[in-house]
């Protein structure tokens, strides 16, 4: 999404006043640093910041066509990001404090209101609030373009502008915030801005720990006191919120480490690491927790007498521990709320396994999981009930119980994550491996596939014993399970996710799956037959592939195996009911069908899966695999989530968070709880609201009109993507050759290091065309599909028109394409394809590419009755600040990729390499500013 939230969900009641805030801020930030650029002597590049977020961008000089012009607006445009964020957070604050805690759409202020509006209890919402779920996944997809250093560089500079909300300061402490400020541009001056080597996948792992270890902690309190403060508000009984385990559940998981689709990189031993390092700083947290609870809790035995419950499980832990528990108790006489903390600690989990084999020493005892410790918590908390200290069990002790529950002693789920393509090769190798001649797998049909692996799922032999070579697929699909079977072994299935199956496209990619899991331990045989211990998730992408999903599902659910690891897995998890998670991907589907006939996909099978679902007597756990924009099925959290078919919610949200867009989102504390509340309270009122299976589901007339607008975009999309010398101009007029060069990401940009689009990945399909203002993938056919739609049945084009105000989902999705269509520029775009170098190629596309345009544009205002100016001016006023910076990036970097290419074309290697940093960093400024990569 080029503008991403927090700024996006709803114009401020007094929009002048914020778009005042913005401006002035903006001034104050941007002369700070132009006074750190005259001081290192850039004159004409500080007046040029000056004046940024103007009309004028200051006359061109030599100092302003240098690969430092491209730097210092890159710093200016995340300068006018956070100022925006910021500016966000305190009309909020205000907007909440003027108006109310359900002034804002999306938080629980809010969701409170529609639900008691609607009819509901504070019983009836109190009982649901524990069966809602909320994890996101955080992924490092290559689309974050800033280094690790820079972006700590930001959040310093945004906490210094946060700190000038300070209205107490005093004129010294004014001017001493001011050079902090100018000290951290300086610095972030100074600092490399782009990557010079692609970032290991390690690095990627720290960047995701940073979060899950220092941020949501944080934030997961706020969270609890947000929701307290609304039920208060709202006046429903605040005694209903009580126990902190009866409360939205929120977890986290990962692909970082865990996910090998095309990623040659992740190793077993990657993953292993990984999974160690996430359990290593899940118990380095509780621990600091625990250790602060102990300081916490002074209660003296002579003030209140300690109940008898307390003293026993003191007596028994003293016993359980020995000696070692004499230290802690005479450190903490006549404080036993003290000392039996100071025990659990001491009970706490090690991060490595224990010892075994001859001669080993028994290890002190441990916590095994995470609910023995819940109890021994849940304890201390009701004593201190007992004896009239519920505000403390409230303050010190149930932030730990939830800080337990949703980090556990794994921090966060890592997910495996692997090609069906890989599996196929994967599987030949260990047929012939087996004895079998398996070398053509992949050839085969699915009928003698299926004859082969349910051959194999009936028998306990493997295909061969551990440490054989097999090939490169096979040893490194079975490695990784390997480096997964051996954590579960040691420490149990909580740290693993799912395993994930990219391009899903018939059953045996499922079994197969299965099979490899049986090779190494993660299936095991019972009586009634094979098991498998983790859940096996299919991925559906394509457009085609969604429209397969419900008979691939249909066919998974009613296999016995899986019925059986089902009930395994439901027994494992403690739940009522079986569940089977399936993840949909937005960004392929979308890069193959364009943004109108992917959304329709992604509804109908949701709806079609949920039948299947239904009929099998199991509840679907829908994953959903949004980009960080618009058209990868990234945009407001709120509107989002109204938009998600009925049911297929069911208080139970997984999504992918990506690249960038973890730090847009969670960077920040006032923003990160912004986000997740967005998350816990939409998803809570949307499942509450929206509980009978045909809520929400568009009449038959509606979905014969969205059927033909679908079919009608998709083939003018398609037309365009299949149209004679369309991958040339894309080549050509997008600076897709620099971002294959650049090193934003540990994984490459094609998935098979094929040279065609089938095979280019959908994040650098969107970046290419994002950065030279095309984003095509957000809006192309919607145009050529409306005019149809008008001319051919004008009743169904009203309909349309009247259905846009009254269904969330058809909402949701102009509305998506209107601020696409905003963000894209026609006259940069011209600009770009002047590159193609072949005349009749250029016209040919982009005459085709203009006239959609200009289709799209007069029909999308029709439909809305009215310019985006006049309906969305808070949109309007973040494009208007960037537009005169990013026309002279735009410029410049066009400027670089015609010599950049000349020198490559003449063999002049050199000169042409020297050319490349200048250009990365034009890439760098131009996402600053658009505030995406893809």
């Amino acid at each position: 999404m080029p503008f991403p939230e927090p700024s996006e969900p709803r114009v401020s009641d007094q929009p002048l006043e914020l778009f005042a805030k913005v401006e002035a801020d903006l001034t104050y930030v941007c002369g700070c640093f132009a006074e750190v650029l005259r001081d290192l002597g850039h004159l004409a590049l500080a007046s040029a910041i000056e004046r940024f977020g103007s009309a004028d961008p200051g006359a061109a000089d030599a100092d302003l066509c240098s690969s430092v012009m491209a730097q210092a607006y890159s710093i200016a445009f995340q300068l006018l990001n956070a100022v925006e964020e910021n500016a966000a957070v305190q009309d909020r604050r205000v907007r909440e404090d003027r108006l109310g805690l359900a002034a804002e759409p999306g938080l629980w202020g809010e969701n409170l209101r529609r639900l008691t509006s609607a009819g509901l209890g504070a019983e009836a919402i109190a009982a649901a609030l524990p069966r809602v779920r909320v994890e996101p996944v955080l992924t490092a997809h290559p689309t974050e373009a800033k280094r690790a250093t820079v972006l700590e560089h930001h959040r310093e500079l945004y906490l210094l502008l946060v700190a000038r909300e300070n209205q107490v300061w005093t004129r010294a402490e004014r001017q001493e915030a001011r050079e902090s400020l100018k000290a951290v541009l300086e610095r972030l001056w100074r600092t490399g801005n782009i990557f010079v080597e692609r970032p290991e996948v390690s690095s990627e792992v720290r960047n995701v720990l940073h979060y899950l270890r220092d941020v949501f902690p944080v934030v997961l309190p706020l969270l609890d006191q947000r929701l307290r403060q609304a039920w208060v508000a709202g006046g429903l009984d605040a005694c209903l919120l009580d126990d902190p385990l009866r409360l939205p559940r929120l977890s986290f998981g990962s692909w970082v480490g865990g996910d090998r689709d095309g990623h040659p990189f992740v190793t077993p031993e990657v993953t292993a690491t990984t999974l160690r390092l996430l359990r290593q700083e899940a118990i380095a947290l509780l621990r600091r927790q625990l250790t602060e609870l102990v300081r916490r809790l002074s209660l003296s035995s002579h003030l209140l007498t300690p109940p008898s419950d307390l003293l026993r499980r003191l007596a028994e832990l003293q016993q359980e521990l020995g000696p070692a528990s004499e230290v802690v108790l005479r450190a903490n006489p006549a404080e036993p709320w003290r000392q039996i903390v100071g025990l659990i600690l001491l009970r706490f989990p090690s991060v490595e396994p224990e010892p075994e084999g001859p001669g080993a020493q028994p290890a002190r005892p441990q916590y095994r999981a995470p609910g023995e410790l819940s109890a021994d918590l849940a304890l201390v908390a009701s004593s201190l009930v007992a004896v009239g200290a519920a505000r403390l069990a409230r303050a010190e002790v149930y932030p730990l119980c939830r800080s337990l529950a949703t980090f556990g002693f794994h921090l966060a789920a890592l997910d495996i994550r692997q090609n069906s393509r890989v599996h196929d090769a994967a599987l030949a190798q260990l047929l012939s491996a087996g004895g079998d001649d398996g070398a053509d797998y992949a050839e085969w049909d699915e009928g003698r596939r299926l004859e082969v692996l349910e051959r194999e799922l009936r028998s306990p032999r493997p295909f061969s014993l551990p440490g054989a070579v097999h090939g490169a697929e096979a040893d490194l699909v079975l490695g990784c399970y390997r480096a997964v079977a051996g954590h579960v072994a040691q420490f149990g299935r909580e740290g693993v996710g799912a395993l994930i199956v990219s391009m899903t496209r018939r059953l045996s990619d499922l079994l197969a799956v299965v099979l490899f899991a049986r090779e190494v331990g993660l299936a095991e045989y019972r009586s009634e037959g094979l098991v498998c211990a983790l859940p096996v998730v299919p991925l559906f992408e394509t457009a085609d592939d969604l429209r397969s999903a419900p008979d691939i599902l249909s066919s998974w659910l009613t296999h016995p195996l899986v019925r059986r690891s089902l009930e395994r897995q439901r027994e494992c998890d403690g739940a009522s009911e079986l569940v089977q998670q399936v993840m949909i991907g937005y960004s392929d589907s979308n890069k193959d069908a364009g943004i109108l006939a992917s959304w329709w996909e992604l509804y109908r099978a949701q709806q079609a899966m949920l039948v299947v679902a239904e009929r099998a007597g199991v509840r679907l756990r829908f994953f959903h695999g949004r980009g960080g924009t618009i058209s990868r099925g990234a945009g407001p959290t709120h509107r989002f989530l109204s938009a998600v078919p009925a049911r297929a919610l069911g208080g139970d949200l997984r999504l992918t968070e990506q690249g960038e867009t973890i730090a847009q989102k969670y960077a920040n504390k006032l923003t990160c709880t912004y986000n997740l509340e967005l998350l816990l309270a939409g998803t809570t009122a949307e499942t509450l609201l929206r509980v009978s299976a045909d809520h929400g589901t568009p009449s038959e007339a509606l979905t014969e009109t969205l059927e033909m607008l679908c079919r009608a975009s998709r083939a003018a999309y398609r037309d365009l993507l299949e149209l004679d010398g369309f991958l040339v101009f894309h080549r050509q007029a997008t600076p897709i050759d620099v971002i294959e060069a650049s090193r934003i990401g540990s994984r490459p940009t094609r998935r098979h290091g094929v040279g065609s689009l089938a095979d280019l990945r959908a994040i650098p399909w969107v970046f290419s065309w994002s950065q030279a203002r095309y984003l095509i993938s957000g809006w192309y056919g919607v145009g050529s599909a409306l005019a149809e739609l008008r001319r051919e049945r004008p009743a169904s084009f009203a309909l349309l028109a009247r259905e846009l105000r009254a269904w969330a989902p058809l909402a949701y999705v102009m509305k998506n394409v209107s601020t696409n269509v905003a963000s894209a520029s026609l006259s940069v775009m011209r600009d770009y394809s002047e590159l193609v170098r072949d005349e009749t190629v250029r016209l040919r596309v982009f005459e085709r590419i203009e006239r959609e345009f200009e289709l799209c544009c007069e029909f999308l205002e029709e439909l809305f009755e009215g310019p985006l100016a006049l309906r969305r001016p808070r949109l309007w006023q973040t494009l208007k600040l960037r537009q005169a910076g990013l026309a002279a990036l735009h410029q410049r970097q066009i400027e670089l990729l015609a010599r950049w290419r000349d020198l490559g074309d003449s063999g002049r290697s050199a000169e042409s390499s020297e050319l490349l940093p200048p250009l990365l960093l034009t890439v760098n400024a131009i996402a600053s500013g658009m505030r995406t990569t893809g």
